[in-house]
């Protein structure tokens, strides 16, 4: 069998090329003048960017608002990275969208565009060939089709329903061939479309809450009805009930305190460890009314749980009772709840 002799022509090994490029001394400053100078770039392309957005924009969110279907974002190499990041914060703020890999789409996954979707094609020159089969399909089947480039006169503006044009800027290396400014600018821009969305739309953080119920995120989010303990578990006693029936309660329900309410239900006080000690002689012939704190603390059960831990540090408290707007009690939550939901 005859073998081959790699010796002389060893097989390149990764990073050859560049540590070839690395042999003088390392110089931090400059280092710090490089990142520095990219970021001012960059932002300048931002600056730019905003005084270039026209009506092309706002027909673009505008078509967005209307669709009842999905946005479809396609894009090739660096602007296909971004275009999967436009489709995810889309999605997140309530706007359904998908990422379609070109190449991918040709092989099939053309399919998973609809009469009802809007497409979104992002390409700095405006000439990726490899857009050429999903550019085709949306004016086949009239999907509309908002373009985004760099180029006025690109094929994708000039087949496009609707065209964004990117400032004349140039990337943020010095020799402006690394995607790096163009990346930023469409980054920006579907951020600014997403935005634009949510605002139409009147997006709240308990809508944002519905598309993120995990992680930190949603844990922040969460709202005291997810949380709060209610029927059975209520520790409520009424006005007209005596000191040991209060005790009882309090033992039973395990919170530490009792919720009064008056005969129609409405919570008109709170019993704590506190009261207790405060009316020590003579506790058991007391009425309820009589040592209650009147006017307690509430939280409404849409509020947000982080709000209710707010509440409760100002308060130097451990639980809140939670009331419909007529002070009917629903629920009581304790900061415990909060810190293992993550919400503290």
């Amino acid at each position: 069998m005859r073998t081959i002799d790699t010796s002389a022509n060893p097989l390149p090994v990764r990073g050859d090329s560049w540590m070839k490029q690395t042999d003088t001394p390392l110089n931090k400053e400059q280092f710090l003048a490089a990142g520095q100078r990219v970021v001012l770039r960059e932002a300048e392309a931002l600056r730019r960017l905003s005084e270039c957005l026209d009506g092309g924009f706002s027909e673009a969110a505008a078509l967005l608002a209307e669709n009842r279907g999905r946005v479809i974002v396609s894009g090739i190499g660096k602007s296909g990275h971004i275009a999967r990041k436009i489709a995810a914060t889309l999605a997140s703020t309530g706007k359904p969208a998908h990422f379609v890999h070109p190449a991918e789409a040709s092989h099939g996954d053309l399919g998973m565009m609809a009469v009802n979707d809007v497409a979104m094609i992002l390409s700095n020159s405006g000439e990726t060939s490899e857009l050429a089969d999903i550019i085709a399909y949306t004016r086949r089947f009239r999907i509309p089709m908002i373009g985004v480039a760099g180029r006025r006169s690109s094929t994708l503006i000039r087949q496009a329903d609707v065209g964004i044009i990117l400032p004349d800027v140039g990337e943020a290396c010095d020799r402006g061939i690394v995607p790096t400014t163009s990346t930023t600018m469409m980054l920006a821009l579907g951020d600014a479309l997403a935005i634009a969305l949510m605002e139409h739309k009147g997006f709240t953080p308990a809508s944002f809450r519905e598309f993120h119920p995990g992680g930190a995120l949603g844990s922040s989010l969460s709202i005291v009805r997810d949380l709060m303990h209610s029927g059975e578990k209520l520790p409520l006693v009424r006005e007209s009930a005596m000191m040991p029936d209060a005790l009882l309660i309090m033992t039973n329900k395990g919170f530490g305190v009792a919720g009064v309410c008056d005969a129609d239900g409405r919570l008109t006080g709170i019993i704590t460890d506190g009261d207790l000690r405060r009316h020590m002689d003579g506790l058991l012939t007391n009425s309820v009314h009589d040592v209650m704190t009147p006017d307690p603390q509430t939280i409404t059960p849409d509020a947000l749980a982080v709000e209710a831990v707010g509440l409760m540090n100002a308060r130097k408290i451990t639980c809140l009772f939670v009331v419909e707007p007529e002070l009917n009690v629903c629920g009581i939550l304790h900061i415990h709840d909060c810190l293992r939901a993550g919400a503290g």
